[in-house]
This record gives C-alpha cells, structure tokens and sequence, in this order.
C-alpha cells in the first residue's frame, strides 16, 4: 500500500462524511497525521481539482473533478446501463420508485433511480450510500452471497438509522435465509420512518450477485396486504430478465435459494 495514496482516499473520505467541510487541523486529528503533511496532501488534491478550499483559506470541501470520475464510473458500469429500461418498467408495472444498488464494503450504493411515474416532486438518490443492514437492496444481495462473505456482513457492524433497523444478527441471518428462498428481500422503515423497500438480487454471467433491483416508496403502500405481494412478483421477474440480459446462468437467474 502507497502510504500518501491511503492518506489522500481518507481525507476524501472525511470530507465526504464528516461534514460539509473540514479544516486542517480537524482532518490531521480525524487521520492521526502531522498538520503540515495534510496540508501538503490537500494542496495536491486541490491542484486535481479533487478538493476546494473556501475564500478565507479555513476550510476545504470535496471538489468538482470528483463529479467527472463519478459520471464515468456510472456511465461504465454494466450493471446501471443495463438497467435502465428494466426500471422503468418496473416503476410503471408498481407506480413507485426503483432503486439499483450495488455492495461497497458494508454499505448499498445507489447507481441508478427510476423516478415512480407520478408527477410528484421526488429527490434523485443516485450516489446515495446505505449500511446494507438497513435497506432491502443489501439484504437481497447479501441472502446470495457465499457463505463467507454473508457471515463477513452478519459479524461486522450493524447500522442504526431509525428505531426499526434490524441489529439482532439471528433476526437477520433470518431474514437472509427468506429471501434466499423466496428471491427478494424486504425492508420496512429500517432506512427511513414511512419507507419500506422490496427487492431481489441480480446476477452477472459468472453467476454471481452484483447487485439488485427493488421498488421503493411509502410503507403503506409498498408493504400493503393487496399489493405486497404483486410487487415482490414484480421486483423478482424483472430482477431475472435484469440478470439474463447480463448473461446470468439460467441456474442463478431464475432459482430462489440455489446457489
């Protein structure tokens, strides 16, 4: 490991999750490291446009190069570009929104949003990160793991972001094992109070889980008894075409709890 490389990636990822911005002395206390070499470190990473400094010098924030690498990063990821027309179909067929997430560690990130069709204001999530604990896309991609990268997820720590996120890790390995055999998990407001979120892994032509596809949107109505199952048939068929159009095994796209 390239010791000014690791430094640089946590200050990036300081700024990205401590606060809008941060001073020098904040960020050489958070990384452990003499002020003057974060100083040196940010200086550099302005100069790539990677970080911003405000007009009185105090306080750096992340920086607009970063917004570039993002986009090519989205815009060369197979999984998103193949799921474009899939979730939109699927936000007609439920009415809600959908979500694609992939697994970053132990956390869901959001690669692609498909708007529900009402023309109701609504807040693009692409980008957004989610501890996999909490949201039914970790969950679904988490029920089809090999059992050593599931055990990794169940043993590492568990994120509370309301009174209703799931933290008892036999709760979960329950969970993970009904998803596994019906094909989609569920989520009801662990993420966010009056949201609830169905969704089912995805599969790449090796047969692994790369992702999944899930609808999300009020409780009320996402987890309602006339409609809950008829979106998780919903989330499940298009989570199979998803995976066969990314040349998913018959096998891995299409048998809930085989594996």
């Amino acid at each position: 490991m390239v010791q000014a490389v690791h430094r640089a990636a946590q200050i990036l990822r300081e700024l990205a999750s401590g606060g809008p911005r941060l001073g020098v002395t904040e960020l050489a206390d958070r990384l452990g490291v003499a002020k003057p070499t974060v100083h040196a470190l940010l200086r550099t990473l302005e100069a790539e446009g990677l970080v911003s400094q405000d007009r009185d010098g105090s306080k750096y924030r992340l920086g607009p190069n970063l917004v570039q690498l993002g986009n090519a990063y989205l815009d060369g990821h197979e999984l998103r570009t193949r799921s474009l027309t899939w979730s939109d179909a699927l936000a007609k067929r439920t009415g809600e929104a959908v979500w694609v997430g992939v697994l970053t560690g132990d956390h869901v990130l959001v690669v692609h949003h498909a708007f529900r069709p009402e023309g109701a204001v609504q807040i693009l999530e692409v980008g957004a990160s989610i501890p996999w604990n909490t949201c039914a896309l970790g969950k679904a991609v988490a029920a089809a793991l090999p059992a050593a990268e599931r055990g990794r997820l169940l043993e590492g720590e568990l994120a509370v972001l309301t009174g209703a996120s799931v933290t008892s890790r036999e709760e979960l390995e329950r969970q993970l094992g009904d998803a596994a055999t019906t094909g989609y998990a569920v989520e009801e407001q662990e993420s966010a109070i009056g949201d609830a979120g169905i969704a089912s892994p995805v599969f790449d032509r090796s047969g692994a889980a790369v992702g999944a596809i899930g609808v999300v949107g009020p409780v009320e109505r996402v987890l309602a008894e006339a409609t809950r199952q008829e979106f998780a048939v919903a989330v499940r068929e298009t989570a199979r075409n998803l995976s066969r159009d990314l040349g998913a095994p018959r096998r891995a796209a299409y048998t809930p709890g085989v594996r």
